[in-house]
């Protein structure tokens, strides 16, 4: 196939795959909608609250005055994640669930040949400007959801997911495209596909990290809630408790940060030396990437050694999501810089 070809099909496969990601949110936005329109019972729900607190149990009759039971939960063994709850009109959300699960699989798949295809009509990485830029480093966003899906069961995650990729990629597609060309010289560096593949993947991390820290918030807002006396959407109810999604965004947070400080600080430096003969010289782009470096780092000491969690970690976390936001779509398209991609 020729590169006219390659770049054919990758101009037909991005949008596409846009729409399909557009088709998945819809799909876990009535997830969400069904689940919204239940509430489920006072006493059902401080159960599942006291479980993965590790409280008491509590019987049904305790919401009507009834008598607490003496034992703990769950045969006596508490534990941070909640099983599966059964919940009215369940059915109906887990089959939207499992249809805006299939449909990201299948714009990912999409998303995958677009991206590979637009490299074969460069003939080289794909990321030699912001539309390139865009459509990678939302793969890798919805790359590191899918593996993570699987690993934590992160379902629950996949409207903020999708709503994200397809937002990235409809911008990418209507504002930010620019046909297939070759690199400007300072591009043509092996160190450029260690620093973006390193940034891109520990940016879809930092991305996972702080929907899971948002939905923390409200999760947690909703079980204080529930202790107060009051009640929870069954869409919040199948949620993980706060404690398990506090974990979880630790978890992708300390896998990420590790990346991001190679790719980053030591990869991205030496490309710079290559490229324009310094390896630091205050650009935008190296302040902004130094500053979310310094948010993450803060954040991962916080939890080791001030014993930071729940909502003083989440914030922090969502801090730093933002941050990474500002440092990749602000600072390459208002401020100029020596990166190819700044001002497109």
């Amino acid at each position: 196939m020729s590169a006219e070809t390659f770049a054919h099909v990758s101009n037909l496969v991005v949008p596409t795959a846009t729409v399909i990601y557009a088709l998945a949110m819809m799909s876990h936005a009535l997830e969400w909608a069904l689940g919204r329109a239940v509430v489920v019972k006072d006493a059902e729900v401080k159960q599942d609250v006291l479980v993965a607190s590790g409280g008491e149990g509590v019987t049904a009759g305790t919401a009507s005055g009834g008598t607490a039971s003496t034992g703990p939960a769950s045969g006596g063994t508490a534990s941070a994640e909640v099983a599966e709850p059964a919940v009215p009109g369940a059915e109906r959300m887990e089959a939207a669930s499992r249809i805006g699960l299939t449909l990201t699989y299948l714009a990912f798949v999409l998303h995958l040949a677009g991206v590979v295809t637009r490299g074969l009509a460069a003939g080289r990485v794909p990321w030699g400007n912001m539309y390139e830029f865009s459509i990678t480093a939302s793969l890798a966003v919805a790359a590191v959801y899918l593996i993570f899906v699987q690993r934590y069961k992160l379902q629950w995650l996949g409207l903020g997911v999708t709503l994200v990729v397809a937002a990235v990629l409809g911008l990418a597609t209507l504002a930010l495209y620019t046909p297939a060309g070759p690199l400007v010289p300072a591009l043509h560096s092996y160190w450029l596909v260690i620093h973006v593949s390193a940034a891109a993947i520990s940016g879809g991390a930092f991305t996972i990290g702080g929907l899971v820290s948002v939905l923390y918030l409200v999760k947690a807002r909703a079980e204080r809630r529930v202790l107060a006396g009051g009640t929870m959407s069954a869409s919040l109810r199948r949620l993980p408790s706060a404690e398990a999604m506090d974990g979880t965004a630790y978890k992708v947070l300390a896998f990420a940060f590790p990346l991001w400080t190679f790719g980053v600080l030591v990869a991205g430096p030496i490309w710079a030396e290559y490229a324009w003969g310094r390896y630091w010289g205050w650009d935008p782009k190296e302040v902004w990437s130094l500053v979310t470096w310094v948010v993450y780092a803060a954040y991962l000491h916080a939890r080791a050694t001030a014993g930071w969690r729940g909502r003083n970690a989440a914030t922090i976390a969502i801090v730093g999501w933002f941050v990474f936001i500002f440092n990749f779509v602000g600072v390459n398209l208002l401020v100029s810089g020596m990166h190819s991609y700044a001002g497109v």
